[in-house]
């Protein structure tokens, strides 16, 4: 019988402002022997998200913050290497919340609750596309992007999109199945780098950096007509600028608030929001989970779109080592990364 030691990352105490070191503990214990009906899976990369930073803090939110001393909540891919439940066998590839850790041992039935994202773990094909795609492109960013846009957005051919954290794992994908559906899409990024990969590789019409001092007046020349859908990860200013350019029927999407994430101060919220009555719009906020019952064919939507060459996978940064979750973590606010940070432990 093969003996697996497991280390793990903890929240060791809740940040204020941009997470530190001491915020976070490491231990490593010995996995016990199976018992019937368990299986246990080895990580082989675990996903680097921004809803990372708000479990941390202790208040109420879409889903419960972590206990202090609790394992990391975490999405993550890996591949069964040991198994006593008849619908899991060796070598079988999965995804679900594996944690941060090297090993996660499941009890099989509860892994098959598909209701019980804690729990649940999905079987993917490495044939059809790359662990790594199955955490981003087929994975929780794109099916966020997939519902937040499509779903919630509703966007309609000849319509204008803007997308805040275009060249993101979420971002990207929201620009590209609007471009899919017949609209115009303007991205709005921190770097000439990403402005290049979001107009040359992944077809956006215009893109602007957010960092400009001028970016808003950028914002009503890039989108004359006025927006559409503002798909939004990034918040603050940006989100005001947006619904300065809202046009009669606006849909706003609210998926994340990155640049406000860390803040010791209270959070900056819209000093606009009467363009929202004004312009008849709908600004609405989104949570990928409410849509559980309908990933598989999202998934196979998608998975079609790859297939197609008419839909590709954000590019995709890997850091090694648990040792470096907290490095890897502050580069989702910092701008460093590049489309979907993942870590291998």
């Amino acid at each position: 019988m093969t003996t697996y030691s497991n280390t793990r990352v903890k929240l060791a105490s809740r940040p204020v402002g941009v997470p530190q070191p001491e915020n976070f503990a490491f231990d490593t214990v010995e996995i016990p022997p199976l018992a019937p009906g368990q299986v246990l899976v080895k990580t082989s990369f675990i996903s680097m998200d921004p809803a990372m930073r708000g479990w941390m803090n202790g208040s109420k939110s879409y889903m419960a913050p972590l206990a202090l001393g609790e394992v990391f909540r975490a999405l993550g891919a890996g591949q069964i290497v040991e198994s006593r439940h008849p619908a899991f066998a060796v070598g079988d590839y999965i995804t679900g919340d594996l944690k941060a850790q090297q090993f996660v041992l499941r009890d099989g039935q509860a892994a098959l609750d598909v209701t019980n994202p804690a729990t649940y773990l999905l079987k993917v094909d490495p044939t059809l596309a790359s662990l790594e795609t199955h955490l981003s492109t087929l994975g929780m960013p794109g099916l966020t992007a997939y519902f937040g846009l499509l779903h919630t957005g509703q966007p309609q051919a000849g319509e204008t999109v803007v997308v805040s954290g275009a060249a993101g794992a979420v971002g990207s994908v929201v620009g590209q199945i609007a471009k899919l559906k017949g609209c115009r899409v303007v991205g709005l990024v921190g770097s000439q780098e990403k402005i290049d990969y979001c107009l040359h590789d992944l077809g956006f019409d215009a893109c602007l950096d957010y960092k400009d001092p001028y970016v808003r007046a950028a914002l009503r020349t890039a989108c004359p007509q006025g927006i559409d859908v503002y798909f939004d990860n990034v918040g603050g200013d940006l989100l005001d600028y947006a619904l300065e350019r809202l046009r009669l029927r606006a849909r706003v999407v609210l998926c994340g608030a990155i640049s406000q994430y860390n803040n010791t101060t209270p959070i900056k919220g819209p000093t606009n929001y009467l363009s929202l009555l004004v312009n008849r719009a709908r600004m609405e906020g989104i949570v990928v989970l409410d849509n559980v019952a309908h990933f598989p064919e999202a998934t196979r939507e998608m998975a079609g779109w790859l297939r197609q060459g008419q839909l590709h996978t954000p590019k995709t940064q890997v850091e090694q080592g648990l040792h470096n979750f907290l490095p890897a973590l502050l580069k989702l606010f910092s701008g460093e990364n590049f489309g979907k940070l993942l870590l291998a432990p």
